[in-house]
């Protein structure tokens, strides 16, 4: 996990934006004027130029794995999250792993 820290003074929130691909995870610290957005954080963190990638009209956000809009309003000390999108949907893929299993003989 890489770990950057934007800088800041007494006048402002520390906000802890986080992202993770497969191979890792980027936590970045944010220092961002009280009432900021998340979308501000996310902007403010230089996060994108990390991961072109990201798009934010279609990837969900949050704060302490509560999906919320680009517009909620951050606090202090709060942790941003970037989800990235589902590959594959969680049940199927179960379903799927289940089914490569050897199935289990009962007790004698």
């Amino acid at each position: 996990m890489k770990r950057h820290r934007a800088s800041g003074d007494a006048n402002t929130w520390r906000v802890e934006l986080v992202y993770a691909t497969s191979t890792h995870q980027e936590l970045i610290e944010v220092f961002i004027s009280p009432g900021a957005t998340i979308e501000e954080v996310i902007l403010h963190s230089g996060i994108l130029n990390l991961f072109p990638e990201i798009d934010l009209s279609r990837q969900a956000v949050g704060i302490f794995g509560q999906v919320l809009s680009l517009q909620e309003p951050v606090h202090d000390r709060d942790r941003v999250e970037i989800y990235r999108p589902l590959i594959a949907d969680p049940k199927e893929a179960r379903r799927q792993r289940a089914a490569k299993k050897p199935k289990r003989r009962g007790k004698k």
